[in-house]
């Protein structure tokens, strides 16, 4: 993975229409702009809507205003192309509920081992909402304010949606622990 400080490099020369650096940085964040996305649409779907989102980074990259938020702002690119091909294939169904602002809603201490966290991302008990909050949060290792830029919610929806993630994997441990008991 290349530093933050090779990356505002490369955003620097990709807006002066360096093709290399363009082609570092694209190749620097796919890795976890492809993990982000498998996680909101599926592996069916990844590598198309990523491609998608390369593609839109490669010609916008002159519009970014400042390099030094490359990251965030490929993953906000990354978000919406990916929650568009969801309302494209009707998969959100009926988990807009979790759309609820609770601001007072502390975050957790501690993150879920590395084992639960990869089994609720790919439940399909979770909404796309939550799943995009844990992933960009536990996985990729941003604060919860910058998960909620990089989505563009308020703080408070994007704790709420951590929330809801997370007292789902809670509700999934116990029906798992009830039927091997059972």
């Amino acid at each position: 993975m290349a530093t933050p400080i090779e990356e505002v490099r490369w955003a620097i020369g990709a807006q002066g229409g360096e093709r290399d650096a363009l082609e570092s940085l694209l190749r620097s964040v796919q890795p976890s702009l492809q993990r982000y996305v498998r996680r909101l649409v599926g592996d069916s779907h990844a590598d198309d809507v990523v491609q998608e989102v390369l593609l839109a980074i490669a010609r916008k990259v002159t519009w970014l205003s400042e390099p030094r938020f490359f990251r965030a702002w490929a993953f906000r690119i990354a978000s919406r192309a990916a929650f568009d091909h969801l309302r494209r294939e009707r998969r959100r169904g009926p988990h807009d509920s979790d759309d609820v602002v609770l601001d007072a809603l502390p975050a957790p201490e501690s993150p879920p081992s590395q084992e639960l966290l990869r089994a609720l991302l790919e439940s399909d008990r979770l909404s796309p909402a939550s799943r995009a909050v844990i992933a960009l949060h536990f996985q990729e290792g941003l604060t919860l304010p910058e998960v909620a830029a990089v989505l563009e919610i308020p703080l408070g929806t994007a704790k709420s949606r951590l929330a809801y993630g997370l007292t789902t994997l809670r509700r999934h441990l116990d029906i798992t622990k009830e039927s091997s008991n059972g």
